[in-house]
């Protein structure tokens, strides 16, 4: 009998084991998600958060490694996802408007076209896209120059963040020595 129950404990260790191999692995660019209001979730187990949140932004982190970022990695000139994986998503859950362009509820995704002294930063209709490979400029709703600035110390991590303002917020995005702030008024 203790034969038969170690054999079948190896045997669920074993088949445990080979299971666990077919697991991805981690990925070299994180995803992460913005709200604004900044930490909604927490405000909402709170109860201190507005019913619903103004926007969300999905993105992915890739990493600087090293590499020189702007001008060889992301390409000047380019479409660029803003990220890594699959383009940026934008989720409003309010109308907003950003560079006096009013734009609707719904779900978008973001681009950038990076150069030295400005990014376009471009908002689509199409939804659920990998990369810019398929990118469709006839899908834009809106395309805005913001100039670029510096940033005293690099940044290993691409990152987004809010910044409050007198009108709403700044979407700060940064990496490497590069930041630029786009505007969005509530």
């Amino acid at each position: 009998m203790k034969k038969i129950l170690a054999f079948t404990l190896g045997l669920m260790l074993v088949i445990s084991a080979g299971a666990q191999e077919n697991w991805p692995p981690l990925d070299n660019s994180p995803m992460d998600m913005i709200y604004l209001p900044v930490d909604y979730p927490i405000l909402k187990i709170r109860k201190s958060a507005p019913q619903i949140p103004v926007m969300k932004i999905i993105y992915s982190r890739p990493q600087k490694k090293n590499r020189k970022v702007f001008g060889e990695l992301v390409e000047y000139g380019t479409v660029w996802r803003l990220g890594a994986n699959e383009a940026t998503e934008l989720d409003l859950f309010k109308d907003v408007k950003i560079a006096n362009t009013t734009i609707k509820k719904g779900r978008y995704t973001m681009y950038a076209i990076p150069y030295e002294d400005k990014w376009t930063m471009i908002i689509n209709k199409d939804n659920d896209v990998w990369g810019s490979f398929a990118y469709d400029a006839k899908k834009d709703i809106l395309r805005t120059d913001i100039k670029t600035e510096k940033n005293t110390e690099p940044v290993e991590s691409f990152t987004m963040m809010f910044k409050k303002t007198g009108t709403g917020v700044n979407l700060l995005i940064t990496w490497e020595d590069v930041k630029v702030s786009l505007p969005v008024t509530l």
